[in-house]
This record gives structure tokens, C-alpha cells and sequence, in this order.
């Protein structure tokens, strides 16, 4: 748990000292909301799946 301290500990002086929201500072440290961190996981599957339109 002492992860979860420290990470929330670096939102909110992200939040405090530069005056952005908690969902700017999670982006600024790269946290990922539960449906964000999905999302790239099914793209990245889809990717390595060939399922993409990008090739």
C-alpha cells in the first residue's frame, strides 16, 4: 500500500504546485484509469492480432 501513498503523494503536488487537475496529474505521471489502461490493452492485442487497419 505503500505504492498507492507515494503515487497519490505525487498527484497531489502535481495538483497543488502547478494548479492542473488529478486526471492531468495522472496523465503527467502516466496513470491510467481502469477503461484507458483496456483500451490500449485491446489495441495492442489487435495489433499483435494483425486486426488493425494499420499496417
Amino acid at each position: 500500500m505503500v505504492e498507492g501513498t507515494n503515487t497519490q503523494m505525487a498527484i497531489d503536488l502535481l495538483c497543488c504546485h502547478l494548479g492542473i487537475t488529478e486526471e492531468e496529474a495522472k496523465k503527467q505521471i502516466g496513470i491510467l484509469t481502469p477503461q484507458a489502461a483496456q483500451t490500449k490493452i485491446t489495441e495492442t492485442q489487435q495489433a499483435l492480432m494483425g486486426l488493425t487497419k494499420e499496417h
